[in-house]
């Protein structure tokens, strides 16, 4: 072989190319390749399930993989199907009654069939579907309440954009309102007295 053919292949790689292979090689992907000097930022190790605040977001590692922590995952816990039920570990097909059952009771739809079956053979299921029904009425007050204020807070005036892009505000009728604030306060009402009593 040439000698200057030789030469001119020590010039082309560096030595943090050659690093880089021997770093892949041994399946070590994050090792450093060159040495930096100056600001060097602290670096942590986080671990599957671990929560930390970086850059003013909270974080998260889930099945190997870093994602941001929302005010949504809850919910996207509370709706989504687990791939086998809870109770009984059998697969959770996707469909309606399944879907249903999962964000009631958090467990498939024969696990409820037969949760129901045995309280009615022990004579507790009418004290089981009155308690079903007071809280689905006191979830109902809830979002009531919750439409009662924003009603209560908004002035009436809703703003539209136009397909033109003008801004539209549209001035409600003051005394609508306040019949309408007045009804579901004594809806409200009702249905308070209803699950007390």
């Amino acid at each position: 072989m040439d000698n200057s053919n030789s030469s001119m292949m020590q010039r082309e790689f560096k030595e943090r190319d050659i690093q880089r292979m021997r770093n892949i090689i041994k399946k070590d992907y994050t090792a450093k390749t060159v040495t930096q000097v100056g600001y060097s930022k602290s670096q942590e190790d986080h671990e599957e399930g671990d929560e930390w605040e970086e850059n003013g977001k909270t974080w998260t590692i889930k099945n190997g993989i870093k994602q941001t922590v929302t005010r949504f995952d809850e919910l996207k816990r509370s709706v989504n199907l687990p791939l086998v039920c809870p109770s009984c570990k059998k697969p959770m097909k996707v469909f309606n009654a399944n879907k249903k059952m999962w964000s009631i009771h958090k467990m498939c739809l024969d696990c409820v069939t037969d949760m129901e079956t045995k309280l009615k053979r022990e004579g507790k299921y009418e004290e089981y579907q009155r308690n079903m029904t007071i809280s689905g009425v006191k979830e109902h007050i809830k979002e009531l309440e919750e439409a009662l204020l924003d009603l209560s807070l908004n002035g009436g005036d809703e703003q539209f954009v136009t397909e033109d892009g003008d801004i539209e505000i549209w001035k409600g009728n003051s005394e609508v309102r306040q019949r309408i604030i007045q009804e579901l306060q004594e809806y409200i009402e009702k249905l308070k007295d209803i699950t007390s009593s």
